[in-house]
């Protein structure tokens, strides 16, 4: 993995956007700063990889835009020493960020293509410890719960109550979901005790559907 000089200059003019932008995690600005977005991002689009707006990747998903991956995980808290469940790896950034902030990252991708494509991302770029699964992600990995956050890169219908039980109680999973007439919601799903949760809207969003079922 090529990281110029360019590439860096780049990369500080989007932290430092992001940082203008809104007040996130030191850790999600320090994660952010780090690892190198342009090695993610389909062939032909590097000179765009660090611009505030979702990319095309395979399979027909996008890299969500850094505002948005900034505002996830920022969500989640202090990942640091956590296990966390990422729903719908794509490209792989995310998953990256989220090892950067220190968790141990356990990544469900719906498509096979996408799941080897990652595969080679992250270890090319030194972020071979992910636990990558080819997988429904409505399902969760119930054999590896209970989560300390879950975060959810596509959009569902509605909370999705399997991931719910395998999240940790005082745990986090942010997530969007549908809300009718196009209109996505991004929201923080807190786990208050074994039978009560609290969940709280924190904006409009764009994502990709949430889809059942495995693609190979």
């Amino acid at each position: 993995m090529i990281d110029t000089a360019l590439h860096q200059g780049r990369r500080r003019k989007m932290v430092k956007g992001l940082a203008a932008k809104d007040t996130y995690n030191e850790r999600v600005i320090g994660a952010m700063s780090v690892v190198p977005r342009h090695a993610f991002v389909s062939a032909g689009l590097d000179s765009m990889a660090y611009e505030e707006k979702p990319l095309a990747i395979a399979c027909g998903q996008t890299i969500s835009q850094p505002s948005t991956v900034a505002l996830q995980s920022h969500l989640l808290g202090d990942i640091r020493g956590k296990k966390v469940l990422e729903i719908g790896t794509g490209c792989g950034y995310q998953t990256a960020v989220l090892l950067q902030m220190g968790a141990d990252v356990y990544t469900i991708e719906r498509h096979k293509e996408l799941c080897t494509v990652a595969n080679g991302n992250l270890k090319r770029c030194g972020y071979g410890n992910a636990h990558l699964f080819l997988g429904d992600g409505h399902k969760g990995l119930p054999q590896f719960a209970p989560f300390d956050s879950i975060i959810v890169t596509c959009c569902a219908n509605g909370i999705p109550q399997a991931l719910t039980s395998q999240l940790a109680v005082g745990g986090r999973m942010a997530l969007p979901v549908e809300r009718g007439k196009g209109v996505q919601m991004m929201v923080l799903v807190t786990r208050i005790s074994e039978s009560e949760y609290r969940q709280e809207d924190i904006g409009l969003c764009s994502f990709v559907p949430m889809l059942e079922g495995v693609v190979k």
